[in-house]
């Protein structure tokens, strides 16, 4: 591992999972965080506990702001362990010089969206630092929520399981690397940020078998099915045709060299779940406006343990690998 942090280190791939496990696992290492969920499960299996840093820039993008961010973010992964969001932190560190009005506004937007999930904000912690220190605002939030159906983890995905996801990929990293770099476009292309909570809520209400959860944020869909294969011991194999990507991601994925699989997500998940239940939970999300696409994309085999397999339309065969190098900095 590289002697100083680089910005590939907190890109969601491989650096940034080197960096992880090297020191902070190695560190804090015990029985919770070594399962590498989207929230520690606690209290006998009836809480939910997550935590998460927001450093977007804009602060500001077409379909949200850090202040939504914040608050999906949170939720989002209270949400993917079957937990209903109750409880959260906020702590800010705001800038010197920043616009009280512009803060109004971010607060504003976090409120609309703990209405969205029923949650309450209950603690929090300001700081200001002197200007230069931060880039404008940097928020954390911490959240509790009461689990619903217990069992969902990602280290118990098997080949009875098959792979969902829940609409088409890669719109919040296309969104924020176009609005910062000032790129101009005919489509309305927009951050899919949204909160998770109330589709979950369905599927679990349904009885669908769910064995795992995700929302594919940092290095995208790639990231989440690399870590599955690696904490389940499985392979999986994706349909690349089956893959769900907006003609304007297409485009951006086209224009810069990205690989839409790679790029961040704030409202879309990825879900294991028995082969059986594939229509039950599909009809469910179809329901929903923010997941009206969703579609099977992959299978779980033993063909390569820990690997991903991509299958073409033209009958090839890659492994897909997590992301690596520096995708888009701050993104979330």
């Amino acid at each position: 591992m590289n002697k100083q942090i680089t910005l590939a280190m907190g890109n969601g791939g491989e650096e940034n999972n080197e960096l992880i496990s090297k020191i902070f696992y190695k560190a804090f290492k015990n029985d919770i965080l070594q399962k590498s969920e989207d929230a520690a499960v606690i209290h006998g299996g009836e809480l939910a506990f997550s935590t998460d840093s927001f450093t977007v820039s804009p602060l500001f993008f077409p379909g949200g702001d850090i202040g939504k961010l914040a608050i999906c973010g949170t939720c989002n992964d209270l949400a993917m362990m079957g937990a209903k969001p109750k409880y959260l932190t906020c702590s800010v560190i705001i800038e010197e010089g920043f616009s009280t009005r512009e803060l109004e506004k971010i607060v504003r937007s976090m409120k609309n969206e703990l209405e969205i999930n029923g949650a309450i904000v209950v603690s929090g912690d300001t700081k200001v630092v002197p200007r230069g220190s931060v880039d404008k605002i940097f928020i954390n939030t911490t959240g509790i929520g009461e689990i619903q159906k217990k069992g969902i983890s990602s280290n118990k995905i098997n080949k009875d399981d098959i792979i969902l996801v829940s609409r088409d990929i890669g719109k919040h990293g296309a969104t924020i690397f176009t609005t910062r770099e000032g790129i101009e476009l005919s489509s309305e292309l927009k951050s899919d940020c949204a909160s998770l909570t109330h589709q979950v809520q369905a599927l679990i209400e349904a009885g669908v078998n769910i064995t795992a959860m995700r929302d594919a944020t940092r290095g995208g869909v790639s990231a989440v099915l690399n870590e599955w294969a690696k904490q389940s011991n499985i392979c999986i194999e994706v349909n690349e045709q089956s893959i769900p990507v907006a003609t304007e991601v297409e485009g951006v994925c086209e224009i810069l060299g990205f690989e839409a699989l790679n790029l961040a997500n704030e409202g879309t998940f990825v879900l294991a779940i028995k082969k059986e239940d594939e229509q039950k939970a599909l009809d469910i999300l179809h329901t929903f406006e923010n997941s009206n696409n969703a579609v099977k994309i992959a299978d779980v085999t033993g063909q390569y343990i820990g690997k991903v397999l991509l299958l073409s339309s033209y009958g090839t065969k890659r492994f897909l690998d997590t992301p690596t190098g520096e995708l888009l900095p701050r993104i979330c």
